[in-house]
């Protein structure tokens, strides 16, 4: 399974904005708390994935969170969070291209700026920037599993509230579902896409 490591530092992934004092030293504050960004990661995934046609099935991963720190381990009252969905969908090799360039084009199509493309052969990835600054991830594991990911850095430390059927969480199941199982006659092909 591929891991976001990049979005687990405090500000890795953006999203602090703004100064206390004018004329003093810059430090940034949170734009907003740690419920209001996992909100938008999901809001987020779930745009993303709906811009995937034909549809695709696909599982809530893990979240994830990492409190920020000040470079001296000391809390900062901050805390970087994650979430991630599983495609359930098998995207066979040869279509795996044109399930990143169709993330792609809608990410682009939000707004978001694409800061890096592997177009490795076996476990492509791409990765893009929201405007109000998420980091997004799509990647292909190394059983040929897809994830797509939403983090924000250090958000104001809050409680969350997690979508039903989260792993790890009250009601959720205890185990991640990783391995595609699920056929679709169109991102399973393994026929190459007539021009």
């Amino acid at each position: 399974m591929l891991l976001v490591a990049s979005l687990a530092g405090c500000g890795a992934v953006g999203g602090q904005s703004g100064t206390k004092d004018q004329g003093k030293k810059e430090e940034k504050v949170p734009t907003m708390d740690m419920q209001r960004a996992g909100e938008r990661a999901e809001a987020i995934l779930d745009a993303t994935l709906a811009a995937i046609q034909p549809p695709v099935k696909w599982s809530y991963g893990y979240p994830m969170r990492e409190a920020c720190s000040n470079g001296l381990n000391e809390p900062t009252g901050t805390t970087t969070i994650n979430r991630t969905r599983h495609v359930l969908t098998v995207i066979s090799a040869q279509r795996r291209g044109n399930l990143l360039g169709v993330v792609q084009r809608y990410w682009e199509q939000q707004g978001f700026t694409v800061e890096s493309v592997n177009p490795d052969k076996d476990m492509p990835s791409i990765r893009a920037k929201s405007p109000d600054g998420f980091g997004v991830d799509l990647g292909v594991g190394s059983i040929g599993n897809v994830h797509i990911s939403a983090g924000f850095g250090c958000a104001k430390d809050s409680a969350m509230t997690y979508p039903p059927g989260t792993p790890g969480q009250p009601g959720g199941p205890k185990e991640e579902e990783l391995r595609p199982r699920d056929h679709s006659d169109f991102w399973s092909s393994t026929e190459p896409l007539q021009q």
